[in-house]
């Protein structure tokens, strides 16, 4: 029996994400049933040109040991918070310009209840 894939709009205007089932990330179960009791759901990748992106940078690092920045993902059409990207680097109180040309990030996390089914393909 094979899963249906699913892609994925923006809840708020149906505005098309390019997200798919086929490319959440496969974490444990207990991970992914963590993720879900949070609201949220991470994905391997996005279309950076489907978002608006907005980075967050911190003086001080998000995880102990690594540092990380975080970008805000939100729809290019409506404007609504879909999720945030995370990537590795250094934390600054100063922005700096290569942040923002770098679009490639280690974890997405889209919140659930910003999204909508748009296809199902089985």
């Amino acid at each position: 029996m094979s899963q249906a894939d699913i892609s994925y709009s923006c809840g708020s205007c149906g505005y098309q994400l390019n997200l798919s089932s086929a490319n959440k990330s496969s974490g444990t179960t207990s991970e992914y049933r963590e993720s879900i009791k949070k609201g949220s759901i991470s994905f391997q990748s996005i279309d950076p040109s489907r978002f608006t992106q907005i980075d967050e940078v911190s003086c001080i690092p998000i995880t102990l040991g690594r540092n990380a920045l975080k970008t805000k993902l939100m729809c290019r059409q409506c404007g609504v918070l879909i999720g945030y990207g995370y990537r590795e680097g250094n934390a600054q109180c100063v922005f700096d310009s290569r942040i923002s040309s770098d679009p490639s990030y280690k974890k997405v996390v889209v919140k659930i209840q910003a999204l909508q089914p748009s296809d199902i393909v089985s």
